[in-house]
């Protein structure tokens, strides 16, 4: 069971009562002190200058005035001045810690006169102490009211900050996300929609065919699906019971993209140099949609067309490149303003500290060549996103 916090108010009222309290009983000590017996007068002015208190949250200058002008009274009225010290106190330090230093200064000031008025009424014998006092608890009310406030100035801006380091990472989980669905969606979509053209053409000539493209657009569909409820899962609240999705995308399953490719009308050949290793899963994720947004781009633009996927692990970096030589790649179709995909595979480049390269070729079709370092050592060394679309 959680303990609720009491509100701000009901503890300055339990403050002033508190404080009234002390001082009625120490305002008992006044004959054995030399004083007057406090009256009725007497402790209706002790009641006014520390019950205020409970609202000093609200209006700490206006308490302030309030209780030192009480203070003064009794002094005034020949009253032992211990007595009505405690309110005019926290009423000091209360102002120091909301209000500037100027302001703090000043209701310093002023206690400190009626201190040394309180010495001055009551004839002590050494001014000089009654001075000294006066300027010593003024200092030290003020400077740690001014402790108090630097602290809730500081505590405000790091709540602020966090707030907006909270904000960015939920803008760039949004935008990891939206990237994500951009990939799933357009290259299952194209995919599918080659096959449906395919299948609608040769529904009544080659039966056979048809079925075989109703086939992979229903196993295209499936993994969309899957994908697509596997990046939705990460929006909910996560669930120990849930059955377990399946794994992000890897480098070991580019073969199952390149067959998908190849079924959607699209001849891809895949070669792999150097020697296969694990890598880190950012870096092979980052590496799999690149290719799958470049073999989506060839297989939407390119036309008749034959596309190559080459992968080189070198020791310390991996190097994608995906061509195709088809004709259709006008550079004019797809500017470098528009679309996601083209942002995507520069933003995950450059989150990985890799470079990416995408264009035209001198001898027609496009190219991709990624380039990510595989090491932490190199990843640190960032990259820069090269040429343009």
């Amino acid at each position: 069971m959680r303990l609720r916090t009491p509100r701000p108010l009901v503890v300055d009222a339990l403050i002033a009562v508190a404080m009234t309290v002390v001082a009625v009983l120490l305002g008992q000590e006044s004959r054995p002190q030399g004083w007057p017996e406090l009256d009725a007068r007497a402790y209706a002015l002790v009641a006014l200058a520390h019950l205020p208190v409970a609202l000093r949250g609200r209006s700490p200058l206006i308490v302030f005035a309030v209780v030192e002008a009480a203070a003064v009274a009794f002094v005034t009225l020949g009253y032992w001045p211990v007595v009505c010290t405690f309110g005019a106190m926290l009423a000091l330090y209360t102002v120091a810690s909301v209000r500037p230093a100027r302001t703090a200064l000043a209701c310093a000031g002023c206690m400190a006169a009626v201190w040394v008025y309180a010495g001055v009424v009551s004839h002590s014998p050494s001014m000089a102490s009654v001075f000294g006092q006066a300027v010593l608890y003024c200092s030290v009310l003020v400077w740690f009211g001014h402790l108090a406030r630097r602290t809730a100035e500081l505590t405000r801006r790091l709540r602020a900050e966090q707030a907006e380091r909270a904000r960015r990472a939920v803008a760039e989980e949004r935008g990891r996300i939206a990237r994500e669905l951009h990939d799933v969606v357009a290259h299952h979509m194209s995919v599918i929609s080659v096959q449906a053209g395919l299948a609608r053409f040769v529904f009544e000539s080659d039966p056979g065919k048809a079925r075989g493209a109703l086939g992979t657009i229903a196993d295209t569909s499936g993994e969309a699906l899957e994908e697509l409820r596997r990046m939705l899962q990460v929006l909910r609240e996560e669930d120990p019971e849930a059955p377990q999705r399946a794994p992000m995308p890897t480098l070991a399953r580019l073969g199952e993209l390149v067959d998908r490719v190849r079924a959607g009308g699209l001849p891809v050949d895949l070669t792999v140099e150097g020697t296969a290793r694990p890598l880190p899963p950012g870096v092979e994720l980052c590496a799999y949609r690149v290719v799958q947004e470049a073999l989506t781009n060839a297989l939407k633009h390119a036309g008749p067309a034959h596309a190559r996927v080459e992968l080189r692990y070198g020791a310390h970096e991996l190097t994608v490149r995906v061509v195709d030589d088809g004709e259709g790649a006008d550079p004019a179709r797809v500017p470098a303003s528009s679309g996601h995909g083209l942002i995507g595979m520069r933003e995950r480049a450059k989150l990985y500290g890799g470079t990416i390269s995408v264009g035209p070729r001198s001898e027609g079709g496009y190219e991709v060549r990624l380039t990510l370092p595989t090491t932490a050592a190199e990843r640190d060394r960032g990259g820069t996103p090269e040429a343009e679309r």
